[in-house]
C-alpha cells in the first residue's frame, strides 16, 4: 500500500525531520504524533498517511490499527530558481526547494501464542 505527495512546497531537510518521528510506527501512533506537532510538515503528512489508509482500506480491505509505516521516503523535488537584487546591479540566487514524499505501508499481524503440543 503506498501513497504520494509529490512538489511539497517545503525543502526535503526540514520534511525529514517529521518524516523520521513517525517512520516504523502503528498508523494510530503516528498520526497522534503528528497531530500535537509543531512543525509545519507535520499537516502534509498526517494527509499523506490518512490517503495510504485510504488506500489499503479500499484496495485491500485492511484496518487502520495493523499498519505500520514501513518507509516514508523524502526525496528532492523540483527547485524553483528566482534572484534578489543585490548592490550595484547584480543579482543573488535563490532557491526555492520542493519535496517528494513517498509512503508504503504494511499489515502487522499480531502473533498469536501457540502452545507446544507434544
Amino acid at each position: 500500500m503506498k501513497a504520494y505527495l509529490t512538489n511539497y512546497r517545503q525543502s526535503p531537510r526540514k520534511v525529514r525531520i517529521v518524516a523520521d518521528l513517525v517512520k516504523g510506527k502503528r498508523v494510530p501512533e503516528a498520526l497522534t504524533a503528528l497531530r500535537v506537532l509543531v512543525k509545519r510538515a507535520g499537516s502534509p503528512l498526517e494527509k499523506l498517511i490518512r490517503s495510504g489508509v485510504a488506500n489499503a482500506k479500499n484496495n485491500s480491505g485492511v484496518l487502520a490499527d495493523n499498519l505500520i509505516i514501513k518507509e516514508l521516503r523524502v526525496d528532492k523535488g523540483v527547485t524553483l530558481k528566482r534572484s534578489m537584487p543585490r548592490a550595484r546591479g547584480s543579482a543573488f540566487p535563490i532557491k526555492k526547494r520542493s519535496s517528494n514524499v513517498m509512503l508504503v505501508l504494511e499489515e502487522k499481524l499480531k502473533k498469536l501464542k501457540s502452545k507446544n503440543v507434544k
